[in-house]
């Protein structure tokens, strides 16, 4: 009895330092990224922040001012800007999390061919997907972080600030940072990264419940947007910031945390396996 006690005391210290490892070396990864990024932060905020400030003035303060509570969106609204705000900052995020990871890499891989180094050192895979995810998801963050600021000011409500409004956010960026490791693992060519954008980024910004409630579309149809990791962000950030905390989704949370955890072991495998 004792020696399986001793058995299970030192199999949950090997786990936890394992962990520990894993850990470090994803920060280690991290961390060389994040050399690169903080030189240019406001670089990177204010090109992220260029798109959402173009899909504020054209259907927030635009076309929005044709589209009133009650027709169309629903009467928890005022008016058509404080619908759209929060799926701005769902895109935002998205849209930087998953090209700025995508191109990093590809960068790395294309033309200054250091990618080789980083596969030769001596990290578990899932550490080298984890820390190139987590440079992407501080990528989103930044850029979302300022279309938030713009939500705040528009807006007054401070609810944008809300911790789970946060926790939503990250779970985004780290959704889609996952698959900007994973694309810019498999790619070819820049030309092939242009392909990705254009058939998954760009139909998932207009289709992924940010303009409009996906609870008003036909059967058919919510079967394709419910199936977009964007919905569920967009519609959470939305009831964070508009609606009582009785009808938040909060499926949101687990089915967006879910699909980071599968892209993660998706990507751990591609740089188990590649070969540059």
């Amino acid at each position: 009895m004792a020696s399986q006690r001793a058995l299970f005391s030192t199999s949950k210290k090997f786990k936890t330092s394992q962990l520990q490892i894993l850990l470090a070396d994803s920060l280690t990864i991290f961390w060389g990224d994040w050399l690169d990024l903080r030189v240019r932060i406001v670089q990177i905020a204010a090109s992220g922040l260029i798109s959402p400030l173009i899909y504020i003035l054209a259907f927030g303060l635009g076309l929005g001012s044709s589209i009133k509570p009650g027709s169309g969106i629903s009467g928890n609204y005022n008016n058509y800007l404080e619908f759209i705000l929060p799926g701005m900052v769902a895109l935002s995020s998205m849209t930087i999390s998953f090209g700025g990871t995508t191109f990093s890499i590809c960068g790395d891989r294309l033309f200054t061919k250091t990618f080789e180094e980083l596969l030769l050192t001596p990290i578990h895979p899932l550490a080298l997907h984890i820390g190139k995810m987590l440079a992407g998801v501080v990528r989103g963050l930044m850029t979302s972080g300022s279309v938030i600021l713009v939500a705040v000011l528009l807006t007054g409500n401070w609810n944008f600030l809300n911790p789970l409004f946060l926790l939503l956010v990250i779970l985004n960026c780290s959704v889609f940072a996952g698959l900007g490791v994973i694309v810019g693992l498999s790619v070819r060519s820049l030309e092939s990264v242009g392909l990705y954008n254009n058939f998954i980024i760009i139909p998932m910004s207009f289709l992924g419940a940010t303009f409009f409630d996906p609870g008003t579309l036909p059967a058919a149809l919510k079967v394709v947007v419910y199936l977009l990791p964007l919905t569920y962000a967009s519609i959470g950030l939305r009831a964070v910031a508009h609606l009582p905390l009785s009808q938040f989704p909060w499926y949101s949370i687990p089915i967006l945390l879910m699909i980071a955890i599968a892209l993660s072991l998706w990507g751990a495998y591609k740089f188990a396996h590649q070969q540059d």
